[in-house]
């Protein structure tokens, strides 16, 4: 496998692929040296990750050691219910590269986009604001956090994303004190989006789709037909009961749901962070 690949792009962003791993960097601060510490440490992630990647599609399996491992696997631990570590990575890889960035230099704000689930850190009077898109591009809303919010994690799952999904929302986004948390939370919100048996469904084994996913013999979505407005209600408000236990549960600290033209979010308790289009 290749190296590392980097290179600019407008508005002083990084863009950095890594076999499978593909991110997008800001920064408001000491940018190259961030730029430099956040190419460094990608670099490291995939031999880290395929070190441990059987224990990582395991159920409940044993505690990992690696700490990219480790951060999935209690993210997923958190959570009742069929997920594995593996339903983090994204996440987990985002933070990890912004903890690295961290370590090597100051800045007010910054990001690690990774497919859309994204690590963040902001300070002082930054803010950060990103518009959440549906399938076909639309606008769906905007998330904006200040400093003093606890979120530094959001997540988007569902149809729309790179990942099979149980579940038959267009995506639903999570946000979470950490990229990881938000990304396992998301994956399972957007599985409980869902009609069992539902004719206009259409389900296969993951595994047929994804040679050795960490699914298994599982049956995902792979197609979903135009449903009624009670049907789609129905599914989205099953998918917005799990996320308000989430959030009871401290999970997470807000989400928004989105199928077929309509929408859900739950909020924070004490904050407005999304924006419905």
């Amino acid at each position: 496998m290749m190296g590392v690949q980097a290179a600019l792009l407008s508005g002083d962003r990084l863009h950095l692929q890594h076999g499978p791993i593909d991110l997008i960097i800001g920064v408001d601060g000491e940018r190259m040296l961030a730029f430099e510490a956040a190419q460094t440490r990608l670099g490291t992630v995939l031999a880290e990750l395929m070190d441990e990647i059987d224990l990582l599609r395991m159920v409940h399996g044993p505690k990992p050691k690696g700490c990219i491992a480790l951060a999935m696997w209690r993210a997923a631990q958190a959570h009742d219910g069929f997920v594995t570590p593996m339903a983090g990575v994204a996440g987990a890889v985002a933070e990890t590269v912004l903890d690295a960035m961290q370590q090597a230099a100051s800045f007010k704000r910054a990001y690690v986009n990774n497919g859309g689930d994204i690590a963040l850190h902001v300070s002082g009077d930054a803010v950060f604001s990103v518009g959440m898109a549906g399938v076909k591009g639309g606008a769906l809303g905007k998330i904006t956090l200040s400093a003093d919010s606890p979120i530094r994690g959001i997540a988007t799952s569902g149809q729309g994303g790179r990942s099979l999904s149980f579940g038959i929302a267009d995506s639903v986004t999570a946000l979470s004190e950490t990229a990881c948390k938000a990304d396992v939370a998301a994956t399972l919100i957007a599985g409980a989006v869902d009609l069992p048996d539902h004719p206009a469904i259409t389900r296969q084994n993951a595994n047929e789709i994804v040679d050795q996913s960490d699914l298994g013999a599982m049956r995902v979505v792979t197609h979903v037909g135009q449903l009624t407005l009670a049907e789609v209600t129905r599914a989205l408000e099953t998918g917005l009961s799990h996320a308000r236990d989430m959030q009871e549960a401290g999970l997470i600290h807000a989400a928004s749901l989105h199928f077929q033209g309509q929408s859900r979010q739950i909020e924070m308790n004490n904050k407005k962070v999304l924006e419905h289009a």
